[in-house]
Parts: structure tokens; C-alpha cells; sequence
């Protein structure tokens, strides 16, 4: 079954989600200097059934070719993707995914599942309608840390992505108790930091 607001938040109190937002954020305070004053961001926070998780300003990472070299989950090359700058003007800070290209980031906020729920995480539409897709991501029952994030930009435009606002939502579905946790058989990748992990085998 599909988890309602009322659940998220008294799960995220018990340490789910942190930090948590207990309400849909649409506008934030510009700055101390001017209060009173908000600009707009991409949603973020509590939902009716889900939860808008913030793209990391961290570290965003984009695929590109390097000649001679084959990307390879089983031997993956970090010099096939460079990092992007972390740029900032009136309208937020925001990282830029170029035409045709394909990304990783990292989730601002950190998740420990508990064991009888599996979360899914979708793209959100804001984003879906100029283009960016946000690859639909599990968290399995028992998993701990912060996501990293997938993104193609299927667009003929460059594309920004705004940090420290609204990138993905996450779905909670209860099941019964599973016999093996992600946690029980410690998959190799628990407890991700706020930085982009890479794939393993």
C-alpha cells in the first residue's frame, strides 16, 4: 500500500528523512538582508503521497566521451564523467546538464528506510517538461543514505538543474516483513554520502 502524509511525517521524525520538510515548499527567503522578500523554487517537501526530495549542491557529474575508452559498469573509468560548476544568479544556483547528455547528482536529503518498505523514486514533471528525465530509482527495504540521481537530458538545449530545490519524489510502499533486508545483506551501496557514488559491482 502506498504511504500518505500522515505516515512520511511520523516516519521522518523517527529519522526516515533528514532533514525534513513538513510541507510543500514552493518560495523560499531571498536572503537575511531582505526579509520578507522570497523568490520562487522548484517544490520541495512533504506531499499528499510522496515526498520532493532537493538536489544536492555538492557535486553533479556529466558523462562525457573520452576517445578510446568504453563505459563499463563491471570497470567503471571516473575520467569519463567531469564535474559541473555550481553556478548562481538571481534565480538560485543551479548546475547545467548539456544537450543529449546524461548526469549524476546526489540527494540533499538522507534516507533510512525501514525494513518493511520499498520507496521509488520518479522524476518530477516540472522538470519532465523541457526534456530531463530522472531514471526511476529503488530504494530497497533497509537502505540508508543519500541517493544518487540519474538524469538525461533528451532535449536540444542545455538544461539547468536547479540545487538545494525539488528534483525527484519518492513513493513509499509497505509490504510484509522480507526475510533479507539491503541492510542484512549489506549492499554495496549503504550508506552513500552526499557526494555522487559510482557504479560498482
Amino acid at each position: 500500500m502506498i504511504k500518505n502524509d500522515a505516515w512520511i511525517t511520523e516516519m521522518a521524525y523517527q529519522g526516515m528523512i533528514a532533514p525534513f520538510e513538513p510541507q510543500l515548499v514552493r518560495a523560499v527567503a531571498l536572503d537575511a538582508a531582505t526579509p520578507g522578500v522570497s523568490h520562487k523554487v522548484i517544490s520541495y517537501g512533504l506531499s499528499s503521497y510522496g515526498y520532493d526530495l532537493r538536489l544536492s549542491p555538492n557535486e553533479f557529474r556529466v558523462f562525457r566521451h573520452v576517445p578510446g575508452t568504453i563505459v563499463d559498469p563491471k570497470n567503471f573509468n571516473p575520467a569519463n564523467l567531469e564535474p559541473a560548476a555550481l553556478h548562481t544568479d538571481q534565480h538560485g544556483s543551479y548546475f547545467i546538464l548539456p544537450a543529449h547528455s546524461y548526469g549524476l547528482g546526489v540527494a540533499l536529503e538522507r534516507l533510512a528506510v525501514p525494513d518493511n518498505v520499498s520507496v521509488i523514486c520518479i522524476g518530477k514533471s516540472t522538470y519532465a517538461r523541457i526534456g530531463l528525465i530522472a531514471n526511476l530509482t529503488p530504494a530497497e527495504a533497509g537502505w540508508r543514505g543519500h541517493l544518487t540521481l540519474e538524469f538525461s537530458n533528451s532535449s536540444s538545449a542545455d538544461c539547468r538543474i536547479y540545487a538545494s530545490e525539488g528534483i525527484v519524489q519518492l513513493l513509499f510502499f509497505e509490504g510484509e516483513p522480507c526475510n533479507v533486508s539491503y541492510a542484512d545483506r549489506q549492499g554495496k551501496y549503504q550508506d552513500q554520502s552526499e557526494m555522487v557514488t559510482l557504479a560498482r559491482i
